[in-house]
């Protein structure tokens, strides 16, 4: 029913998507396709899409770089430009899936028009509307305000000569490599620096993305150093203040007076007006957001019990507040971000991130594939795109190492720590992108300054990562007088015996903290570390493997006790609980009633016909017959297992949990362990009536109390994907159908014992 209700939220985002798609975009070429072709193009658009998107961003995360880069990719490789342009037959696809052919005519004609159609673009909206809402809602508010001093003046500093760098490198080179600009060069400098161009390549240098940089602190554990909460609460500020910086450029582009041409000169009191009032209504609308937060989660709890509905309303209302900031004249991504803003400390968060991430994972990849979709590969493979790009770009990585390290420098950074802030705030992200896309769809900046928008953002995140973790290999301090008494923070660490008992732990953990009332952000998914904070106090938490590690202060230990505590004793009532429903005694019951079945188990016996078979097996105890067992396999099959007594010991694990004798004698010992290759076995018929004692293996449980006579050992990888349960489900039933049991036991041969399982159904 959960899975359900998500994929109906999915629908209805989907149905909000065709309000974003009118009056959007110039117009597309639909070539008097009816309304049901229409659809089923953007149906198989969207399909490839979505392919496309999800096979890029897993290339690029194999390859150590943000996923971002490969949907990117991922775009203009299938986008009309490229592969989706080749038309073929003389039907329905005789320009290309995305009707490349047309649009290329159509720009060699000296029409306007846009690579993605309206329906394509609302989506694309959408899902930037989204991804803003949750960045908003990911906002650290506390660390924001606690670091606001020199975050703000290195976030100030990076927009601003970030700003300044990119407006001034389009207003001197951009007549200089494409002759559609050389107006510029004829205008004033005080009007050509506020035309729509060079405006937007100056805002589009400004973002910073927090997650890359996020990342990376993370490996090299210098999260809280002085310069890792510097550049994440800077990277924060980065980017409200690039918003700010979108929403006065769109008013100044709205103020100017005669357009690009420049014939009517400047009115700046116009313009004044107009960005004071975009300044104001993003201020008024934060801090009215903020303040009503609590009363709108309070309306949202009251009203509607579903989180599912809950998630809904909120993202209904960051899409009115988006259409509103829209009107008002400032951008759609504002106003999502400003509501995410405002949500982001309620107790609402956290259910509204959970529900909204299926639509998010589903969406975004689209977004950032259409905007790959958007670059002309013929304009971006060009010398002057290619030329000015590495210029834009190079001026792009100085700006924001200039103008973060500076203010950082005179709040007690030395130069090294100077670097390591300006290079941890060189990566730029989805922000960028959106704003580039912004601008090109409204025909402010042409392919060619789109394309270089999208070669800046690519390889300034391509950069940064490997100069950061550089700058932080050397182990000298990054400011010039370390504080002699610092907060003493420490590591406390807890070791489990398993990696799963450790997820568990750790999940438990963040419930039990947000159940406090706690503000639980994850800083990195992959890494598995989480930032708990309230008032004074604020710790981290990080997953290792089988190891849980908390970063506090002393005065915070004992908390941290507390609740570790708290939930190791929750953790054992559930083990309890979850071992009385399985006592053996009641297993008998239910195997005795369970009838065989043979649907779900199609070809899987032909893995037990790879199993070593061994009649006539001895063996005096349990863990010896396993043993002989795991040994024989070991030496008939040494490229399934290589490490014998790993996979002994993942076989006695298992045993320790519960003994896994059956009825009628069976025993099916099993296992996981990651040397194994795929599945691996062995099928032991025990020598019951050679023994002197009349019973071979008398410590071997069984739920019947029958002596041991069948062994089938299974052991098989824990790491990739192999039908395990259906085996283990497919021995039992042939064992215990139709006298299955007493038919293999008469088995005299490794031969025979291969029949029996090649007959068996």
């Amino acid at each position: 029913m959960k899975s359900l209700k998500k994929m109906l939220f999915v629908a209805v985002a989907f149905a909000a998507a065709g309000l974003w798609a009118q009056e959007a975009v110039e117009p597309y070429p639909n070539f008097g396709l009816p309304r049901v072709e229409g659809m089923m193009f953007l149906v198989l658009q969207i399909g490839i899409i979505i392919f496309a998107a999800k096979l890029g961003g897993a290339i690029a995360s194999m390859a150590k770089l943000p996923s971002i880069l490969g949907e990117l990719a991922a775009g203009i490789v299938i986008g009309p430009w490229a592969l989706g342009g080749i038309g073929f037959g003389d039907g329905l696809f005789k320009y290309g899936l995305f009707h490349g052919e047309a649009l290329r005519a159509m720009a060699a004609a000296g029409h306007g028009f846009d690579a993605t159609s309206p329906e394509l673009y609302g989506i694309a909206t959408l899902a930037s509307i989204i991804l803003l809402f949750l960045s908003g809602l990911e906002t650290n508010l506390r660390m924001f305000l606690k670091y606001s001093f020199v975050g703000s003046l290195v976030g100030v500093g990076g927009v601003v000569v970030s700003f300044l760098f990119g407006d001034l490198c389009a207003v001197f080179l951009l007549p200089k490599f494409f002759p559609c600009f050389a107006h510029l060069a004829t205008l004033p400098f005080a009007q050509a620096v506020t035309q729509a161009a060079p405006l937007y390549m100056g805002i589009m240098s400004t973002a910073t993305s927090v997650g890359i940089t996020a990342r990376i602190l993370s490996e090299k554990k210098k999260m809280d150093s002085e310069e890792g909460t510097t550049i994440m609460a800077g990277a924060v500020i980065d980017d409200v203040l690039g918003l700010i910086v979108l929403a006065i450029g769109n008013g100044i582009i709205a103020a100017t007076v005669g357009g690009e041409g420049g014939g009517g000169g400047m009115d700046w009191g116009s313009i004044g007006t107009v960005a004071m009032k975009a300044f104001g209504v993003w201020i008024a609308a934060t801090a009215i957001g903020v303040l009503a937060a609590r009363w709108i989660s309070k309306f949202l709890k009251a009203c509607f019990k579903s989180p599912v509905v809950i998630a809904t309303m909120a993202f209904g209302l960051a899409l009115v507040l988006a259409g509103f900031f829209e009107f008002m004249g400032l951008a759609m991504i504002i106003g999502a971000y400003v509501m995410g803003l405002a949500l982001s400390r309620t107790d609402l968060k956290h259910t509204i991130q959970e529900m909204l991430t299926p639509v998010y994972t589903f969406l975004v990849p689209v977004f950032f594939c259409a905007m790959g979709m958007m670059v002309d590969v013929t304009a971006l493979c060009s010398k002057p795109v290619l030329v000015f790009g590495a210029i834009y770009t190079v001026l792009a990585v100085a700006a924001k190492v200039i103008g973060c390290m500076v203010p950082s420098m005179c709040c007690g950074f030395n130069i090294l720590g100077g670097l390591r802030i300006g290079a941890g705030m060189v990566p730029r992200g989805e922000v960028a992108l959106i704003i580039a896309g912004i601008g090109l769809s409204a025909g402010y900046l042409t392919q060619e300054i789109f394309g270089i928008g999208i070669l800046m953002t690519l390889m300034t995140t391509v950069v940064a990562p490997p100069a950061l973790v550089a700058l932080f290999h050397p182990k000298r301090r990054g400011v010039r007088h370390p504080k002699k008494t610092d907060d003493g923070s420490r590591e406390v660490e807890f070791e489990l015996d398993d990696e799963s008992v450790a997820e568990l732990m750790m999940a438990k953990l963040i419930y039990e903290f947000r159940n406090e009332g706690f503000f639980v952000t994850c800083l990195s998914q992959d890494d598995h570390i989480w930032e708990v904070a309230m008032d004074e106090i604020e710790l981290s938490i990080h997953r290792k493997v089988n190891k849980i590690a908390f970063t506090c202060t002393p005065a915070e230990e004992a908390m941290v006790m507390t609740a570790w505590m708290e939930v190791v004793s929750q953790v054992n009532d559930l083990a309890r609980a979850i071992a009385k429903p399985v006592r053996r005694e009641q297993m008998e019951k239910v195997l005795s009633k369970t009838e065989a079945t043979v649907r779900g188990h199609e070809g899987v016996g032909r893995y037990l016909q790879g199993f070593v078979m061994l009649p006539k097996f001895r063996a005096t105890t349990k863990e010896e017959a396993i043993r002989k067992m795991i040994d024989a396999v070991a030496k008939e099959c040494p490229n399934h297992l290589t490490n014998a007594d790993a996979a002994f010991a993942a076989v006695m694990r298992r045993e320790s949990s519960m003994p896994t004798g059956l009825d009628q004698g069976i025993a099916v010992p099993h296992g996981r362990d990651g040397t194994v290759k795929g599945i691996a076995g062995a099928v032991a018929l025990v020598d019951n009536e050679g023994a002197a004692s009349g019973g071979v293996i008398a410590d071997y449980e069984t739920i019947d109390k029958s002596p041991v006579k069948i062994i089938v050992l299974t052991i098989a990888n824990d790491q990739a994907q192999t039908p395990y349960l259906k085996l283990m489900s497919f021995i039992s039933r042939a064992l215990r159908a139709e006298n299955g049991a007493a038919r293999l036991a008469e088995c005299k041969s490794a031969d025979e014992m291969r029949k029996f399982f090649r007959a068996a159904r």
